[in-house]
């Protein structure tokens, strides 16, 4: 079937004349469309299936891919053996097909896989590359975030046959040395900007890349994981991916990431797609940014749409059916939230403690300093946080492997450097195990308190006249001389409650959870870190390198994930460090076949990164799906941020849920709080502290004390963690760049109470915002339907426009639908017939609208509430309740066989017989069973600066909805 996808304007607000007839509109609303639809290859024919089920968005899946014109080189037996499965065959295909473009910018065109984590984007990439070889280009370079993963890509290409391309590492040639074979240079993203110490012919890598690849090169230049180069323009590293591609322009360039098309801002990196540009609808990329982020989330589904049908994009994801998913959540106890508060305390106390030190030196510049600070602080309250989960996982993990399952646990910290720097000040020598809050906070203190260094660094350079910078220096040194001593008290006094506090507080998690688990010999750790805590038989603890004999610790990772495999180790361990790349499934080509129970003790603040790392245990040709179990503290954001990462992945599996209309998980925005919505949140909730404004939203009941001392007490807690601050000049205010990232990250150091409130506070407010622009019709759902319920779609007439650009895809074509909302007789009469309540059936609303009276059927909802269905606009949106229906107004029909069937005609209150708005020359469509809107559909993209243009001119709303259509007619024919 063909489905269209329109932009629906419409007022958002009435006139205010038309105020009173809108009360008696029966409310309507557009429903959700499918998240997501089971992908099949649709133009291309070869290869066999993929073993797993796949899925594409519902809206790229409504929009085919370009005819095929490229010829496949690859060899029979790797396409009919199976080693390129059907999917990853189509993406080789369309990615060969889009190199053969040239850009007007005179650059080879290039091609976006957007595949999820586990469709098996390597073998695919591997599929380029070996194409690309047979046709004579023997050289290509693979760009990835690690050289451990040198060894994926190695394995790719034997898997798909072709072990005969050698995979060269740039980090084991020499700066002074030309790589001069042939093969696939990998190298790291952070290798680009890497620079020579020494000297020789070759003092970059990026010089000693391009040398190798010369200047008229044409073969594949891989970027994996390319989300990695998102900042483009701020970062060397981006500057130097973008720099790369202008520097070979012939080259076949592949992006390659599962989010890396999430934000338009992370795709200033892909200047080969060809959409911002010379010749382009935008002239520039900050063009292109500027308008699809102006107009919300269906902009960049727009996007994702022009790029699949002009050939320069795929993305399918492994659906979730099968995949289990819990919240474990953990309640603290009476003495780990004794220790927190303590510690939640002892910062704030710290706070005025710095202040009054660089206070007393005079100190001009504080940035560093409070970078410092606050980066400590968070670092500190975040291995608290983790530190409350262990017991509770470890029971849950024994458990689980006494049921013959496996363990996966995620985390995104290490805590490595606190244990380095204890070993360095123990000559190292280590017989105990670190804590690493204690750590960060003494590390803190002990580096970066406020110190006469620091204020002689700052102090005004000598410009001066010789008499007067004589007199300041006497004036200084005699400061420096009072001073020095009561700075020096005040910092041994506050490590000194640091060790104290240091006795009660949680020892390194990553050390204790080997050590709970049976040690190293029972754990496969696969992390960033080269050393750790272990304890030895004898019961006595010492520090070791995590290498082994004959091994670096660039392949230990890679050792560790075989241990696992094969069925030698149990319990797996991974960091952010091996949350890409690496495979943890129940693979059917491995001996440990166990289920995988994935369980994640830290989730990352991004939920991308969440994404990337649960990537790890779902993936292609497994036995058995993962089961996933979040485990969540009662502190404050960590339960709600755990929420936003279930709903996607449970919208990833609706499709075997039953529930196809997943709401709440699209884009995550409802969950979201980095957004304008967040952002209005956090200024209301902190004017309404300072007592600015009088906020209509009221503060969490059962506060003790009531809102009175909730008022008080959160001004002075988030003075305690900096959010709040005292000017001289302005009394107390907002701290300068007070982010929601900043604000959810300072409220973990208020004591465990407070941040629960002032959290709920500021959810309250964050839903409130949301409910207020939903009913105003400024708020972006998302992608919706047009016809949510049985209504049918047809199609009445459309216009034919052409677009500059290229023919087969420069077609824009504007249609007018009508939507046919009622409820048949029939219908209505067959869904009576199955009621037995007895306050089910039709009622008859003795209220005339117009000349007709209103009949409607009344189902039983859920509790006392009634879903209604009237015959001009078939299910109503809102229910009714029983109280309601009961009123003097409504008449129940008990055996009736009357039944108003409305013609397209309006059945509002007229005035003088006539309605309004057709008396004013306008066309009247409310109340009306067919509704008639204007789709406009096709390569949105180029026309997509004068749309916006015209749709900002005659409505108030900055959104253009994006909604997808399928007409009778159209159903018909195909």
């Amino acid at each position: 079937t063909l489905k269209l996808f329109c932009f629906q304007v419409q007022r958002t607000q009435p006139p205010p004349e038309e105020e009173e007839e809108a009360e008696e509109e029966e409310t309507e609303e557009l429903g959700h469309v499918d998240t997501y639809a089971e992908y099949k290859p649709s133009k291309s024919t070869i290869g066999i299936s993929h073993p797993d089920i796949v899925v594409e968005t519902n809206t790229l899946s409504s929009v085919p891919p370009p005819d095929i014109t490229y010829v496949l080189s690859l060899p029979e037996t790797t396409i009919k053996g199976g080693l390129l499965s059907a999917l990853q065959l189509e993406a080789i295909i369309y990615g060969c097909q889009q190199h053969e473009v040239i850009l007007q910018n005179k650059q080879r065109a290039g091609f976006l896989i957007g595949d999820g984590a586990g469709v098996g984007k390597g073998r695919t990439v591997a599929g380029i590359i070996l194409e690309n070889y047979l046709k004579g280009r023997k050289k290509a370079l693979w760009f990835s975030i690690s050289n451990d993963l040198k060894f994926d890509a190695e394995r790719d290409l034997k898997d798909i046959d072709a072990p005969h391309i050698p995979v060269l590492a740039l980090n084991k040639i020499k700066y002074g040395d030309t790589a001069t074979s042939e093969g696939v240079l990998f190298a790291t993203y952070s290798a680009l900007i890497g620079e020579s110490q020494a000297g020789g012919q070759h003092r970059t890598r990026i010089k000693q890349i391009l040398d190798w690849c010369k200047p008229d090169f044409d073969g594949v230049i891989i970027f994996d994981e390319c989300h990695k180069a998102k900042n483009a323009t701020s970062t060397k590293m981006g500057k130097a991916v973008l720099d790369l591609q202008n520097q070979l322009p012939r080259a076949r360039v592949v992006y390659a990431s599962a989010t890396g098309a999430s934000e338009p801002k992370n795709m200033i990196y892909m200047s080969r797609l060809g959409i911002w540009g010379e010749g382009t609808p935008f002239r520039t990329f900050d063009d292109f940014l500027h308008a699809i982020e102006k107009r919300g989330v269906g902009a960049m589904e727009i996007v994702a749409m022009d790029m699949k049908v002009s050939g320069m994009y795929i993305a399918r994801q492994l659906s979730f059916s099968g995949v289990s998913f819990r919240i474990e959540e953990i309640g603290l106890d009476n003495d780990f939230k004794l220790v927190y508060n303590k510690a939640a305390k002892l910062w704030a106390e710290a706070l005025q403690v710095f202040m009054r030190a660089a206070d007393e030196l005079g100190l001009v510049s504080r940035k560093s300093l409070w970078g410092q600070f606050w980066s400590s602080h968070q670092r500190f309250f975040k291995y608290l946080c983790i530190a409350a989960k262990v017991r509770c996982l470890v029971e849950l993990a024994q458990k689980e492997l006494e049921a013959g399952k496996c363990i996966v646990v995620g985390l995104q910290s290490t805590g490595e450097s606190r244990t380095r720097e204890v070993l360095d000040e123990n000559d190292g020598h280590l017989d105990r195990f670190v804590s690493a809050a204690e750590g960060v906070f003494q590390s803190l203190v002990t580096k970066h308190f406020p110190s006469e260094k620091q204020r002689r660094e700052k102090a005004p350079g000598n410009k001066r006249k010789r008499k007067w910078a004589e007199t300041v220096a006497i004036i200084v040194i005699v400061s420096l001389l009072l001073s020095t001593a009561r700075i020096e008290e005040m910092k041994q006094d506050l490590l000194h409650k640091i060790s104290i506090l240091g006795k009660e507080l949680p020892l390194n998690t990553l050390d204790e959870l080997i050590d709970k688990f049976g040690g190293p010999d029972k754990v496969s750790e696969m992390t960033g870190r080269r050393g750790r805590v272990v304890r030895r038989p004898d019961g006595s603890v010492r520090y070791e390198s995590r290498a082994e004999q004959g091994l670096t610790i660039d392949h230990i990772n890679l050792k560790e994930k075989d241990r696992f495999m094969s069925g030698e180790k149990l319990v797996a361990i991974i960091s952010e460090a091996a949350s890409s790349g690496i495979s943890l499934q129940a693979d059917k080509r491995v001996k440990n076949q166990r289920r995988r129970v994935h369980m994640t003790l830290e989730l990352p603040w991004s939920a991308d990164r969440a994404i990337q790392q649960f990537g790890r245990t779902h993936r292609s040709n497994q036995v058995t799906a993962p089961e996933y179990i979040f485990l969540i503290s009662e502190l404050a954001g960590e339960r709600r941020f755990a929420s936003i990462v279930a709903k996607r992945l449970e919208s990833l599996g609706a499709l075997t849920h039953g529930d196809r209309r997943a709401t709440e998980s699209r884009d995550l925005s409802k969950y979201n709080f980095e957004n304008k919505y967040g952002t209005k949140a956090l200024d209301k909730i902190t004017k309404s502290i300072m007592g600015h404004i009088e906020n209509k939203v009221p503060p969490p009941k059962g506060y003790p004390g009531g809102c009175a001392m909730f008022f008080r007490d959160m001004k002075l807690g988030m003075m305690d963690v900096g959010i709040l601050c005292k000017d001289p000049r302005f009394g107390i205010s907002t701290e300068k760049d007070c982010s929601i990232t900043k604000f959810l990250n300072r409220i973990l150091g208020l004591e465990v109470h407070k941040q629960n409130y002032l959290f709920q506070y500021f959810t309250d407010n964050f839903d409130y915002l949301i409910e207020k622009d939903k009913k105003e019709g400024k708020y972006d759902m998302g992608i919706l339907d047009l016809a949510p319920g049985n209504d049918e779609i047809y199609e009445e007439k459309q216009e034919i426009f052409l677009t500059a650009g290229n023919p087969q895809d420069g077609q824009v074509v504007l249609y007018k639908i009508s939507v046919d909302r009622g409820m048949p007789w029939e219908e209505a009469y067959s869904r009576s017939l199955k009621l037995s309540g007895s306050d089910e059936g039709f009622y008859l609303s003795l209220k005339l609208r117009g000349n007709h009276p209103c009949v409607l059927l009344a189902e039983q909802g859920r509790g006392k509430n009634f879903i209604v269905y009237k015959p001009n606009i078939g299910k109503q949106s809102q229910t009714e309740s029983l109280d309601k229906l009961q009123q003097p107004a409504f008449v129940c029909l008990k055996q009736s066989s009357f039944y108003c069937a409305y013609t397209n005609t309006s059945i509002l209150p007229r005035l003088n017989g006539k309605c309004k708005k057709i008396e004013e020359g306008q066309e009247c469509l409310q109340g009306m069973r067919l509704r008639q809107y204007h789709m406009l559909c096709g390569a949105l993209l180029r026309v997509w600066k004068r749309v916006a243009d015209v749709v900002s001119d005659i409505t108030s709303s900055s959104i253009l909805q994006i909604i997808p259509a399928v007409t009778v007619d159209m159903c018909w024919k195909s």
